[in-house]
């Protein structure tokens, strides 16, 4: 019986929204707006969020990071000034951590050095790829896998040899026509040798994650200039259950090394990807909170619409109410009949809303070339406020209008 009456309610209600098109099209459009402000904000976001997760989850398994300064930051300028103070982490630093860290399975060290174009004799690349100073641990620390060729070994960065690993997309980008293994290549001036190619991760536009070129990191020091900038140690633990442990040993090591006072704050970062996620959802949370507050002003504004819609609506169909009263409904059906139908006028705003949200906010991973983002939570969380605010603001003119008199609505002219 209950589900024949809100199916008739239903059918009523969609009678009443097709009858008085205008309308209910004006009164569905804050319905409208609010939920699309929050699909359109919520999608564009989760596209970005997923394509920032992709670009900070690079470390290989059990894997961290400790460098000066902060994996993210969303400060302001004042306190990214003690991180300036800092003391740069060295190479020796870096070998140190190697020779001591017992529950490392691998220690690399890493510098980044620049991005720009690279040459060969079938191609040159845009200037925008990464050149990246490394020593052979680094390689199971990223998570690296050596598809052609070898990786670096121990000699290349003690001789400072001018030995280079291509991305994968790199490779197929500057030697399209075979093997990359032996070639020269030119990067910043400067020639190397291709020794290895690594297999692709892929990535974000297309394979940006593949789009680097590896050398050692002495030899990048030497022909950058600059000894004096700060490199990144990057550290695999053996499993997970040694994890926590091999960090604490790490941070105990480069405390030392670096003359850091007991009870002091350490002066380096150390990060994981999850870690790195995290801030970044931290982050990211106030964001989507404060687009949900600003977006429910606009839900807030369209039931009071609703609501004097609706009242108008009683008025008008006051005699129909008598009839129905007359030949034996009861409150309870008038109370439902109008209720269903402000949750339908809702519903509908709110179907659309969605529709063009999800639509706008993909907008930003097309125009990116990022991976579309459908975010079902939000969708579902939207159609439900919808209802709600059926619900709240559909109730006192269906109150009204099952407390009506049904022999003065009969009389109403």
């Amino acid at each position: 019986m209950l589900l024949a009456e809100v199916k008739e309610s239903c059918t009523m209600a969609l009678g009443a929204i097709a009858a008085h098109k205008l309308r209910s099209s004006l009164t569905l459009l804050g319905v409208l707006v609010g939920v699309f402000s929050i699909i359109v904000t919520m999608t564009a976001m989760r596209v970005l969020q997923a394509n920032i997760e992709r670009e900070m989850t690079r470390l290989g398994a059990q894997s961290f990071a400790v460098r000066k300064w902060p994996g993210i930051y969303f400060g302001g300028p004042d306190g990214f000034e003690k991180y300036w103070r800092r003391k740069d982490i060295r190479l020796a630093q870096g070998k140190l951590v190697e020779e001591k860290a017992t529950l490392a399975v691998s220690v690399g060290v890493e510098g980044n050095f620049w991005g720009g174009q690279i040459e060969t004799r079938y191609a040159k690349t845009p200037p925008t790829v990464q050149l990246l100073g490394e020593t052979p641990g680094s390689f199971p620390a990223r998570g690296w896998i050596v598809a052609e060729g070898r990786g670096l070994s121990e000699s290349d960065v003690d001789n400072a040899r001018d030995a280079c690993v291509l991305g994968a997309g790199l490779a197929k980008t500057v030697f399209p026509y075979g093997s990359p293994l032996g070639e020269r290549i030119k990067i910043n001036g400067f020639n190397y040798n291709v020794v290895g190619v690594l297999a692709p991760k892929g990535g974000s536009r297309g394979g940006e994650q593949d789009n680097f070129a590896v050398i050692p990191v002495t030899t990048g020091l030497n022909r950058a200039g600059r000894w004096n900038r700060s490199l990144t140690i990057l550290v695999q633990a053996r499993d997970v259950a040694s994890y926590d442990d091999c960090l604490e040993q790490v941070r105990g090591i480069l405390r030392v090394a670096r003359k850091v006072a007991p009870g002091a704050e350490d002066d380096f970062e150390m990060f994981s990807n999850d870690s790195l996620v995290a801030q970044f959802n931290t982050f990211t949370l106030a964001v989507r909170v404060g687009v949900s507050v600003v977006s429910s002003i606009a839900l807030l504004a369209a039931g009071i619409g609703i609501m004097n819609i609706m009242l108008v609506s009683v008025t008008e169909r006051t005699r129909e109410i008598g009839i129905r009263r007359a030949i034996g409904a009861k409150k309870r059906n008038i109370m439902t009949q109008f209720i269903v139908e402000a949750i339908v006028l809702c519903e509908v705003g709110g179907a659309i809303g969605v529709v063009l949200g999800i639509l706008g906010g993909n907008a930003v991973a097309l125009y990116m070339n990022m991976p579309v983002a459908i975010p079902v939570d939000w969708i579902a969380l939207g159609l439900i406020i919808c209802s709600i605010v059926g619900i709240i603001f559909g109730t006192y003119p269906a109150y009204k209008a099952a407390n009506l008199d049904p022999i003065d609505s009969l009389r109403y002219e």
